[in-house]
């Protein structure tokens, strides 16, 4: 399924096999941009260097299926310039039936172009359709402008803490709730 384009062009998709590369790419570039001086430098270089290996690791999770539902958004002339994935929950223990944004990354030269809000929207809509009660995610503490954005796509946090460990160094998260049911749909 494919969105009609946003007034600034950008088009949200559903990803194929043959994004796998690409959206790897996103995903790297995503972090060593947004997470410099957040989480060991020495992570995020080793993160270029293992494009092709996680590329691979993507298509045959493809091949397996899934029940991550994985976007990417394009904008004419630009291509693939953002991806984002979404499906169940992977906390045990949870409220049943709740829904986990796993990832949105949007190309660094692209943030600020809407590409994220598209991602972001279409994302939204398709959870609340799947039935999806609520939304949660989680975002690096420190993290000021992913924080934000989540904020005015109307996400909040739940005073739930973790930290996972990148490098030997930890590296703190908080979790962001966002109901969902009318006030999710498009």
């Amino acid at each position: 399924m494919t969105t009609e384009p946003t007034p600034t062009g950008i088009r949200v998709r559903d990803m194929t096999v043959d994004d796998c590369e690409t959206v790897t790419r996103i995903r790297a570039r995503g972090w060593q941009n947004a997470y410099a001086g957040l989480v060991p430098q020495s992570y995020l270089d080793e993160m270029r260097l293992t494009v092709a290996d996680d590329a691979e690791r993507r298509r045959a999770s493809f091949a397996r299926g899934t029940t991550i539902v994985n976007l990417v958004a394009e904008r004419p002339g630009a291509g693939v310039i953002g991806w984002g994935c979404y499906g169940p929950s992977r906390e045990m223990g949870g409220p049943v039936g709740r829904g986990e944004l796993y990832a949105l990354y949007v190309t660094p030269e692209q943030i600020g172009t809407g590409a994220g809000r598209a991602l972001m929207t279409e994302i939204l809509g398709r959870a609340a359709a799947a039935g999806f009660p609520d939304l949660a995610l989680w975002v690096l503490k420190e993290n000021a402008p992913a924080r934000r954005f989540y904020e005015r796509a109307g996400f909040r946090p739940d005073g739930a803490e973790e930290s996972f460990e990148a490098d030997g160094a930890p590296v703190p998260e908080v979790r962001y709730v966002r109901a969902l049911g009318d006030a999710g749909a498009r």
